[in-house]
């Protein structure tokens, strides 16, 4: 029997919006000891600012969390002891568990998400929020349902880590491919330096070249690290630049064959220019090297991901908080030089071990996402009287 009677959430529940503190440090201190949840502290329990408690809004660990502004508004967390941020608000209930009514605010993210008023910066639509219905159940009922998903939630967390574990696995197979054939401890071929070899190396333009003003809808492609993904470059239409600004940066035009890298946060990110659209633009994050007529291009790109370069890139690399790549430490890298035509050989004998580990790396995507599809149908079962059957006063498991 399916759970007949409801509330709309405005008749049990209320919310308490977060505030922005009057004082904050980077740093725990006697004066500010009180930690600033956003979203990162109850999702990850990383907290990287505190207070000192004045104009805030508290929490503990049991309090339900939403995020109220923001790209993902919608999204639910538990609580941290602590005071609440001002993107972030605490939903209670007298009537309802916060272990149930987290469950039920949980079913309901992709609706929030997808449906968020605002056009620059989304904030959660209360109409739909607080419109939607809760089943009338008493607190053993509550109590019995939270269970069971738990229960449902953990075998699925199983599956999810045996599937991470094999992701990981991957990884290391795919560097365990690129370390033997681009090995030349025995010396089998020079040892060049980038720069003596390569046609051209280009750190993309300053940041004092770009501004809000050059970035338009559908215009050129400006590529960046973000952009790229397992070795492929995918553009978006929303971060592009005029075309008067693209002409006046021609030093930066990216051609096909141009190996594009990112030269800040993470070493060895990069990929081949496959297809050049109208055009593609190195962008402020990333430098291009062009090989030339001396260097096969997937050969360079899979050289660059290598962890013998990833490691000496993140050992020359500066930058105070992060690391940064710049053209003296890509002319000075030193690369194994075999010939064009053993280059060719060695990426067809990589691309066609790759090619199984893609292959295999597609199937555990789809896996995962249908663990993720599962359990919000779990949680749609669970609040639709699916999970635990009610008959009268009385309830019972479905299985």
């Amino acid at each position: 029997m399916r759970l007949l009677n409801k509330y709309k959430l405005i008749e049990i529940a209320h919310s308490i919006k977060g505030k922005k503190p009057k004082n904050v440090s980077k740093e725990k201190t006697n004066g500010f000891a009180i930690p600033y949840v956003d979203i990162k502290a109850f999702e990850k329990g990383i907290i990287d600012n505190y207070t000192d408690g004045e104009n805030c809004t508290f929490c503990t660990p049991d309090d339900v969390l939403i995020v109220w502004d923001g790209a993902r508004c919608g999204f639910v967390g538990r609580g941290v002891e602590g005071a609440i941020g001002s993107t972030l608000a605490k939903i209670s209930s007298e009537k309802y568990t916060n272990d149930f009514l987290f469950y039920f605010l949980q079913s309901k993210y992709k609706v929030l998400n997808s449906n968020p008023r605002g056009v620059g910066i989304p904030h959660i639509e209360p109409n739909l929020l607080w419109n939607f219905e809760i089943p009338d159940v008493d607190t053993p009922t509550q109590r019995l349902i939270v269970s069971r998903i738990e229960s449902l939630f953990a075998e699925l967390d199983k599956a999810v880590e045996h599937l991470r574990t094999a992701q990981q696995q991957l990884k290391i197979y795919r560097q365990a491919v690129l370390n033997h054939w681009l090995n030349n401890d025995d010396g089998k071929w020079e040892t060049v330096k980038l720069g003596e070899v390569a046609e051209k190396i280009q750190i993309g333009p300053f940041g004092t070249q770009l501004h809000k003003s050059d970035y338009i809808e559908g215009g050129i492609p400006l590529i960046n690290p973000m952009h790229i993904n397992n070795k492929k470059i995918f553009p978006y239409n929303s971060f592009t630049v005029s075309l008067e600004k693209y002409k006046e940066l021609s030093n930066y035009y990216l051609q096909i064959d141009d190996v594009i890298l990112g030269r800040r946060g993470e070493m060895g990110r990069c990929a081949v220019v496959s297809r050049k659209e109208d055009g593609m633009l190195c962008g402020t994050g990333s430098l291009f090297i062009r090989g030339g007529k001396l260097l096969n291009a997937t050969y360079l790109c899979h050289l660059l991901s290598s962890q013998k370069i990833v490691s000496y890139f993140e050992n020359s690399s500066n930058g105070t908080t992060m690391s940064n790549l710049n053209q003296g430490i890509i002319r000075n890298c030193e690369i194994p030089f075999p010939s064009l035509y053993e280059q060719q050989r060695i990426v067809e004998e990589i691309e066609s071990r790759l090619s199984q580990a893609e292959a295999a790396e597609a199937r555990i995507t789809e896996s995962l996402q249908k663990t993720e599809a599962l359990r919000q149908s779990i949680l749609k079962k669970a609040f639709s009287g699916e999970l635990v059957v009610l008959t009268g006063s009385t309830t019972a498991n479905c299985g």
